[in-house]
């Protein structure tokens, strides 16, 4: 049968995250693995008032074929939404994608090639990375600090590779460090965007979850040629399992991605776009973020502070000011996949860190998920990886 596969199925391999999440389903599992948002706080009780009133305003609609582009009303929404934040577009710069996996693979299908090139953040997000790899480019990683991406190594990257189709880049509270990209770096992305005629996409589903500093605009909103491609979702502020997101896009470059969204599925759910909206226009979203913002701070302090107490010297570890999720970087020699057999005998998960680097390397990191957890389970998951660690710090140091 092999013979009858598509090369590009022989660089694929199941998402890490998706398998660990297969031993997390079990019960009396802590786990730090998935990007899951609190399912304590899905508002079902207003999602069905939402699809009572989604089918009694206009059911036969609603439960319909749609056009590609997504619902008018919600793009409608979505633009008003990403003007706040400094983006100013219209509909024709807006399409709804079925959750920002989609968007990332429409990316690769409208600018990749075998062999094409992506800059990308070092570690970066491991979806992006699967989704890219379906088109089989190559991968060149630019170092990070705590301000991002950094501007001196992406100049350097992007003078090797001038055909370089497009940065990937996940500005805000990024997956899988937490960090997020300074105002002066986001500006000086553009521009050397611009100066090395290369495209962006800008990754953006943890932005409205910050909880601590100031908001930073978008990259898209310093855009001077349309470079950057903007995509966003409501999987983290709302409910990750009715699969709405969008992209945002010069209306030219748009055009190719609604081409290829046609061939794929035709368009995202219409009864799905349809109860976003209705939400919006029903309650209050923003109260609805803010409740979301003030459980996920105290889950970040609280496993800041059970870090600082458990784990031992020699562990670094980033302190997010929004987001999912925070890196952990262990002592030179201790490999986090040897790490997570250990903790998964203590029934706790995470995901190690080198399954975020496209070229491979690091496997001394590892990234923890702190919004899906009770904040009892995360004292407890926390010290039982601590208490793992300095077993393996103390049997290196034996050696």
């Amino acid at each position: 049968m092999a013979g009858h596969f598509a090369r590009r199925v022989d660089c694929m391999k199941a998402s890490e995250i998706r398998e660990i999440l297969k031993v997390t389903e079990r019960p009396e599992v802590i786990s730090f693995a998935g990007g899951l948002p609190a399912p304590e706080l899905f508002p079902v009780e207003e999602m069905k008032a939402v699809c009572a009133a989604v089918l009694s305003d206009d059911g036969r609609s609603a439960l319909q074929y749609s056009t590609t582009e997504g619902y008018q009303p919600l793009r409608e929404m979505i633009s008003a939404r990403m003007a706040e934040a400094g983006i100013e577009s219209s509909n024709d710069n807006v399409l709804i994608v079925t959750g920002s996996q989609q968007g990332l693979d429409l990316t690769g299908k409208v600018f990749l090639d075998e062999g094409d090139i992506v800059i990308c953040e070092s570690p970066t997000y491991l979806a992006a990375i699967n989704a890219f790899k379906t088109y089989m480019p190559q991968f060149v990683e630019v170092a990070m600090d705590e301000q991002g991406m950094m501007m001196t190594a992406l100049e350097e990257a992007l003078k090797r590779n001038r055909k370089a189709k497009f940065i990937y880049t996940v500005p805000d509270f990024q997956n899988p460090t937490g960090r997020t990209m300074s105002i002066d770096r986001r500006k000086k992305l553009v521009e050397l965007a611009n100066q090395y005629d290369v495209m962006v996409l800008e990754d953006n589903p943890y932005g409205e979850l910050r909880f601590a500093g100031e908001p930073v605009p978008p990259v898209k909103a310093f855009d001077t040629e349309g470079r950057v491609i903007y995509q966003s979702t409501f999987s983290k502020v709302l409910t990750p399992g009715i699969r709405v997101g969008w992209l945002c896009a010069e209306p030219e470059v748009l055009q190719k991605y609604v081409i290829f969204k046609q061939s794929t599925d035709l368009h995202t759910n219409t009864m799905a776009q349809r109860q976003v909206s209705k939400f919006i226009e029903m309650f209050d979203l923003e109260a609805h973020i803010e409740k979301i913002r003030k459980v996920y701070k105290v889950r970040r302090n609280l496993m800041l502070e059970t870090i600082r107490n458990e784990f031992p010297e020699g562990v670094t570890y980033t302190q997010p000011d929004g987001g999912l999720f925070l890196w952990v970087e262990l002592p030179e020699g201790i490999n986090a996949r040897e790490l997570l057999v250990s903790c998964l005998e203590k029934q706790v998960a995470f995901v190690p860190g080198g399954a975020f680097f496209p070229n491979g390397g690091k496997e001394n990191t590892l990234r923890l998920n702190f919004s899906n957890m009770s904040e009892e389970r995360i004292v407890e998951g926390v010290t039982r990886i601590g208490k793992l660690i300095k077993e393996l710090c103390q049997e290196k140091d034996r050696q």
